[in-house]
């Protein structure tokens, strides 16, 4: 494997400085049911602040990704790409083989520290899940969250994991000093539908679970609506379903993203599809035809029923900069007494 083309990457990918060379990786097999058949690369990293590229549409500048690769093998994810620059598969080999930046806590506190560094919003879980499986046995996050909070930097984190709760007592010590957004994803309800797209991830039932959970401990959790599946699960009746119950979990925001297929997931994912729903592999080449990205009035109508729907249920879209704060608490004021009234008849 081509260690020394391990870079830091932003949302496209795109290289920048060797981060470490082939001599400071560690790799390590468990043989334990939890991580059967999957192969840890442990590495240590020199950086951990990843720029975003200009041209990105994402609205932030900097993320953290402690992992490279993902055991929640959702076959549309976006980020399989980035293991072709470790001549590594894919497909099966993005699922089962786990880069991991066992100094990622230290590194972002001495990062976090220069003078160079100017305090901007970081976010969290948006290339590969930081609460998949493999932050049970590393324990990256709740250093990484630590050192957040003692410099009182604002972050973000969007995960399909439940293990988020381990550390919700960090979650609300960071939110009494910086601002804080938590997102999970749900893109649909379908059991069946699940099992196969996202094998790897807990139920969606039990990720609304931590939206309500997060709420009852006074922290706001909006859930990105991703992905919307073209003819698996855009019906207007489970639209209706997944917004009602994301609506039920206690959610700050819900905001929709239809599926969008860029290469490296392009292929894995028609492949599945192929095998588990071939009459509808005509119509994803004609709806995809012209990119990664399904046709404007397609995301367009999608995005429509949805906020209609959140409109309804008492939720809407996330809005840019709304804090996730847990209010302070107010001391109790003592009841008012009635001054006596003067009774007139005019």
């Amino acid at each position: 494997m081509r260690w020394e083309n391990l870079t830091g990457e932003g949302e496209h990918g795109r290289a920048e400085t060797a981060l470490f060379g082939a001599d400071a990786v560690t790799t390590r097999t468990f043989d334990t049911p939890e991580f059967r058949g999957i192969t840890f690369h442990e590495v240590r990293a020199r950086s951990v602040l990843n720029r975003v590229p200009g041209a990105s549409r994402m609205p932030f500048e900097w993320t953290v990704n402690p992992y490279r690769g993902c055991t929640h093998a959702c076959v549309y994810c976006f980020a399989r790409k980035t293991h072709s620059y470790l001549d590594l598969d894919t497909g099966v080999g993005f699922d089962t083989q786990i880069v991991v930046k066992v100094n990622a806590p230290e590194v972002l506190r001495r990062q976090l520290a220069s003078r160079r560094w100017q305090g901007d919003h970081v976010a969290m879980g948006t290339n590969v899940d930081c609460y998949q499986r493999a932050e049970g046995r590393y324990r990256l996050m709740p250093g990484i969250i630590s050192a957040l909070t003692e410099h009182a930097n604002p972050f973000s984190i969007l995960t399909k994991g439940t293990l988020i709760l381990r550390d919700l007592d960090l979650l609300v010590r960071a939110a009494e000093v910086t601002d804080i957004g938590i997102s999970v994803s749900v893109g649909f309800l379908d059991p069946a539908l699940w099992r196969t797209v996202e094998p790897g991830t807990p139920a969606p039932e039990r990720r609304l679970d931590v939206v309500r959970t997060l709420g009852e401990h006074g922290i706001g959790c909006g859930v990105l609506m991703a992905p919307v599946i073209p003819f698996l699960s855009d019906h207007p009746a489970q639209l209706r379903a997944t917004v009602r119950e994301i609506a039920a979990a206690g959610a700050t925001s819900v905001t929709p993203l239809v599926l969008h297929l860029r290469p490296g997931a392009r292929e894995w994912f028609m492949a599945w599809l192929g095998q588990h729903h071939p009459h509808l592999v005509r119509r994803y080449e004609r709806l995809y035809a012209e990119g990664a990205y399904a046709p404007k009035w397609y995301q367009r109508r999608i995005t429509r029923q949805v906020h209609e729907l959140a409109q309804e249920y008492g939720i809407g879209p996330s809005r840019p900069g709304l804090t996730r704060r847990i209010p302070p608490a107010q001391p109790a004021e003592p009841p008012a007494v009635a001054e006596p009234t003067q009774l007139t008849l005019m």
